[in-house]
């Protein structure tokens, strides 16, 4: 399949055609096709601080993504799949794979349409959409993997954005999934990112299991620098105003993004991931799987 015979929704009743390069909708070319707006756990703000503090090559981030396209080609359910990247924002991960999975249609969406015109700029030829995962407009059973790397915690209905997601899968299709670990580490720094809550990993896997997905496996990243994060985190916990907040968060992710310790450890720690499982970490990790057959 290619993004021109991929099921896209209508548009006030309008079916988009995919060019490409943007999509023709009625008589216009558009970059990106438009769904929804409403309230997010997320802003146009963060993202360009994000970019600006995080940029590609944070460590954690590079992690993550390493972790995500292995997870993607090691579990996908056949060779040319339809892959769905939600809250691709950048889209650092999304370029990665349809690098990676040439043969793949490879989709970005995110709840923001400012960084997607940004990247629809930068990734002409990748298909790019917003909406809003709870109101999710996409055909039933229409990708075979969905990735969503820290998006859960910015959703206030999390049970509701993971049926959407469980819904638009195939029978045998897979979620690749990351959040924030830690419940009990909750503190400024995810007050200002606007994260409802951190997951430990038993609360994933039972929200994953609850919508119907069997969990293949679980890990988590960064279980190399936690004792050094949580005494952080517990630390953070004294700022009260919002500028002091803001001060913390940047000055913490310009740190951990220059440490070249912290780039020593988790290149380690990605390599001996492909072994193994890590039972604590600064990130939950999961991939379900569909049944191919509904639950009886």
């Amino acid at each position: 399949m290619t993004g021109k015979a991929f099921p896209w929704p209508t548009i006030d009743g309008r079916q988009p055609e995919w060019l490409g390069a943007g999509f023709r909708v009625g008589g216009a070319h558009v970059p990106v096709l438009v769904y929804d707006r409403s309230e997010s756990g997320w802003s146009n703000g963060l993202t360009r601080m994000h970019e600006e503090t995080a940029g590609e090559d944070h460590p954690i981030d590079r992690l993550s993504r390493r972790w995500a396209s292995n997870a993607v080609a090691r579990h996908l359910p056949h060779e040319s799949p339809v892959l769905l990247e939600v809250g691709c924002s950048s889209g650092f991960l999304l370029r990665e794979l349809h690098a990676r999975l040439p043969d793949a249609t490879t989709i970005g969406s995110d709840f923001l349409k400012e960084p997607l015109d940004h990247l629809a700029t930068v990734v002409a030829d990748i298909p790019l959409m917003q909406f809003d995962l709870v109101r999710c407009p996409l055909p039933t059973a229409c990708v075979d993997a969905v990735i969503l790397l820290n998006v859960l915690e910015h959703i206030d209905n999390d049970r509701e954005a993971m049926r959407q997601v469980v819904r638009i899968l195939k029978p045998g299709g897979i979620a690749i999934i990351e959040v924030p670990a830690g419940p009990h580490l909750y503190d400024v720094y995810d007050e200002y990112l606007q994260h409802y809550r951190r997951y430990s990993s038993a609360s994933l896997a039972s929200l994953m299991s609850t919508v119907g997905l069997e969990v293949l496996r679980q890990s988590h990243l960064g279980c190399s620098v936690y004792p050094a994060f949580a005494i952080v985190k517990r630390r953070n916990r004294r700022a009260a105003d919002p500028a002091a907040k803001r001060r913390i968060v940047e000055s913490r992710i310009r740190q951990t993004r220059a440490s070249v310790a912290l780039k020593q450890l988790l290149r380690l720690e990605g390599w001996l991931g492909r072994l193994c499982s890590f039972p604590f970490g600064i990130r939950c990790v999961a991939v379900g799987r569909k049944p191919l057959e509904p639950a009886t």
